[in-house]
Formats: structure tokens, C-alpha cells, sequence
């Protein structure tokens, strides 16, 4: 069966693959759209640090369910939209007995440690398997990175007595801001794109910042009346952001870090004493898809906007090139496998 590989930085091939093999507890999915997140883009400049080559791309995955095993149960059926988690836990290390799988210290998400799901088909245990039949299936493929994001506001620990500032709108920023909107908190959302951050305001942002054209800490500082976010959430992943947030938050305020610092990122530590701040990493998501799956099912938010482009399956190299080349432009790209 078809694939699409990186053969090494900046080469995307269409390779043939075997074709899986069906487990006892596993499900067969038919892939039907893969969404490309930022862990791709690195990969594919070469950037990504747990990436060896070659791999197969790709964990923003929805399908149909073709097959099943004998030990799969009945809540799980052929012909099923479905989407998928893609990490895995080994249930015996440090993060797994604290009940927090989505950090696993040998979590492999498909994609980066291990190959992804952008290819035919692929088999799966069932108990990552979420299956929804509201939802289209461009809409199951971003399931995955709005969970990422409303993992993000948990972490946050964010509730309706929070002003929360969320540093970048795209996918992962947009399911903090979505997340953080429901539990009533205020957001201020910042990013460099006005078309984003109109869509930050349509997911539940009450206040919006253009970090090009203005002053970020005088604008929180004038909406909070001096105090600063009580949680600032980072979901970009650059040096002056990092800081960016840790300058932003309150006094006994919590940082939340989603984005992956490419570079080294210097601190002047003494604000996380003064402040006593909680910062905070976020991996993955934990035990909220069904949680966000039940949000996307109200239609509450047009999500489907956080799509700016679908590729053909043939055209992946083009949308890497393309995004790539603008890569302001892009909020979104699916991969139709099917196309």
C-alpha cells in the first residue's frame, strides 16, 4: 500500500508499504484526512530532534473502521468514523503510575518516534480508538489538536475567576482558547496574524493583540489593570515568547509551555521567585477527546475555519513547499488520502 515518506530533510517520496497486520484487539482504519501539525514541518526541515530518518508523517488522523478483531467489543463496529490517539503509554514508568499516560516517559507518537498515519490504511489497538458519527471527518481530524490544546487549559488548572492569555492562535492555541472559554475564564489571545486572531475571537476570545503592530505587555497590562494574566498559555515554541509569557502573568500566576523552544531559551529567573509563579510543560493530551468531540458536536465554534487548504494525497511535497515558503499563511492543512 501507498505512504508518503521523508527520505532525509526536505524529501517527501510516495513509497510502497506492507500492508498491516490486524491484531486480536486492533482495528483496521481505511485513512481518509491527515492533518499536518507543527512536529511535521519540523520534520521535514529537519528540525525535529526525535525524528530519525526515514519516517512516515502524520497523527491528526480520521478513518473508517474497515476490520476488526475477534477481541475488539461491540461498542466498536466496521464502517465506524473514527479518530485515533496516537501515543502510547507503557503503563510501568514514573508518569504512567501517576496516572498521566500522555507524558509517558517512552511515549511514541506516530510521526516522530515511530511511523505515522499518513498512508492507506493502519491497524490500531482499540482503546485509542474514538468513534463519533456527529462530526464529519475533516472535522475527527482535528479532534487531536484541539484536545493538545484543551489538555493545555487543564494543565492551566483555568477557571471562569481567570483572565488568561494564550501566546499564539493557531490549532493548539485555538483548542486553549476554546477550552478556556468554556470554563468561563477571560482570553487574550496574541499572534502575529489578524486573520487568526479573528478567528480566536469566534472560538470564545474576549480580547485580541497583534503582537507585530503592538505592545503585548502594555496591552495586558491595560486590560488587567496592572496585574497581569493569572495564566499564561505558550503555543508557539520561540525564545521570546517563552519569556513573553513569564513577563505577561500575574503575581501567583501559572505558565503553561505547549510550544517545543527550538533554540535555548534564557531567563532572568528572578520573576519566578518574585512572583512564585507554577510553570508548567503540556504533552499531549490527557482523557479529553470525548470532551472535546462533545464541544465540536454543539457547533458552537466554526473550527472547520482552522483549515486553510486540503491537499491530494500525490501533492504532499507541494503543501510542505508551501508551507514552508508562507508559513504565516497556513492555520490548518489536511492531507485527502482518499483524493
Amino acid at each position: 500500500m501507498k505512504a508518503i515518506s521523508f527520505a532525509a530533510p526536505r524529501q517527501v517520496e510516495i513509497v510502497d508499504i506492507p500492508s498491516p497486520q490486524l491484531g486480536p484487539e486492533d482495528v483496521l482504519v481505511d485513512v481518509c484526512y491527515v492533518g499536518l501539525c507543527g512536529t511535521d514541518i519540523n520534520t521535514y526541515r529537519g528540525l525535529m530532534p526525535l525524528v530519525t530518518f526515514p519516517r512516515i508523517p502524520g497523527h491528526e488522523v480520521s478513518g473508517i473502521v474497515v476490520a476488526k478483531g475477534d477481541g475488539v467489543p461491540d461498542t466498536i463496529n466496521e464502517g465506524d468514523q473514527v479518530m485515533v490517539s496516537p501515543y502510547t503509554n507503557c503503563g510501568l514508568c514514573p508518569a504512567c503510575r501517576a496516572s498521566r499516560p500522555n507524558c509517558c516517559q517512552f511515549n511514541q507518537t506516530y510521526g516522530v518516534q515511530r511511523d505515522g498515519v499518513l498512508t492507506s490504511r493502519f491497524a490500531v489497538h482499540y482503546t485509542k480508538v474514538f468513534a463519533n458519527e456527529a462530526l464529519s471527518l475533516k472535522e475527527l481530524a482535528l479532534v487531536e489538536p484541539l484536545s493538545v490544546g484543551y489538555h493545555a487549559a487543564n494543565r492551566g488548572r483555568i477557571t471562569e475567576v481567570d483572565t488568561v492569555l494564550v501566546i499564539g492562535c493557531g490549532a493548539i492555541g485555538a483548542g486553549v482558547i476554546a477550552a478556556a472559554a468554556r470554563k468561563g475564564a477571560t482570553v487574550i489571545a496574541t499572534d502575529i496574524d489578524d486573520a487568526k486572531l479573528d478567528d480566536a475571537k469566534k472560538y470564545g476570545a474576549q480580547h485580541t493583540v497583534n503582537s507585530a503592530q503592538q505592545d503585548v505587555l502594555a496591552a495586558i497590562h491595560e486590560l488587567t489593570n496592572s496585574e497581569g494574566a493569572s495564566v499564561a498559555v505558550e503555543a508557539v515554541g520561540l525564545p521570546e515568547t517563552f519569556r513573553l509569557a513569564v513577563k505577561a502573568v500575574a503575581f501567583a500566576g501559572r505558565v503553561v509551555y505547549v510550544g517545543y523552544a527550538k533554540n535555548d531559551v534564557c531567563y532572568d529567573t528572578t520573576d519566578f521567585v518574585r512572583k512564585e509563579l507554577d510553570i508548567m510543560g503540556s504533552r499531549n493530551a490527557l482523557r479529553v477527546f470525548p470532551a472535546v468531540i462533545t464541544m465540536m458536536a454543539k457547533q458552537q465554534q466554526p473550527f472547520m475555519d482552522l483549515i486553510t487548504e486540503i491537499y491530494p494525497f500525490e501533492e504532499t511535497a507541494h503543501a510542505f513547499q508551501d508551507w514552508e515558503a508562507e508559513p504565516t499563511k497556513y492555520a490548518k492543512i489536511l492531507i485527502d488520502v482518499k483524493a
